[in-house]
């Protein structure tokens, strides 16, 4: 998903979408598994609409590389990074938590031993979503 908003700069999450896109070579994300479109999914997970163009999600369009998802952040950051990274490793919330866990751990363990910081791991309904890691600059993103 890449929805392209006339005005928006490169430092927005569609921008920086659509740079990765060229940069990686990947495409924009069809909608997740069940959902015919983004707004589909995006009206079934209750997002309010004002908040649809606030992320785009890309894909290697082999499926060998992971799915990478940009998302404006409302504050204004007075450091580095303005733009919240996520690297999906795990398949997808949709994917069974026994399956998309150990995926998220290999690739977070891979990380760190590379030089990335493990700053925290959230959990939703008292199990881990995700992990949030920085940079050895301090840039943070998050593995899910």
């Amino acid at each position: 998903m890449i929805r392209s908003t006339p005005g928006r700069s490169p430092q927005s999450a569609s921008g920086a979408a659509c740079l990765s896109c060229l940069a990686l070579g990947y495409v924009a994300a069809a909608p997740p598994e069940g959902f015919a479109t983004w707004e589909a999914w995006q009206t079934h997970l209750k997002v309010p609409e004002d908040e649809w163009d606030d992320g785009a999600f890309i894909e290697d369009p082999d499926h060998g590389r992971p799915g990478i998802s940009f998302l404006t952040v409302p504050e204004p950051k007075v450091v580095k990074n303005r733009m919240h990274v996520d690297v999906h490793v795990g398949g997808g919330r949709h994917v069974p938590f026994e399956a998309r866990w150990p995926r998220v751990q290999a690739m977070v363990d891979t990380l760190v031993a590379a030089g990335g910081i493990l700053l925290r791991v959230d959990a939703t309904d008292g199990r881990p979503d995700h992990v949030t890691m920085a940079d050895p600059e301090g840039n943070e993103f998050d593995v899910l």
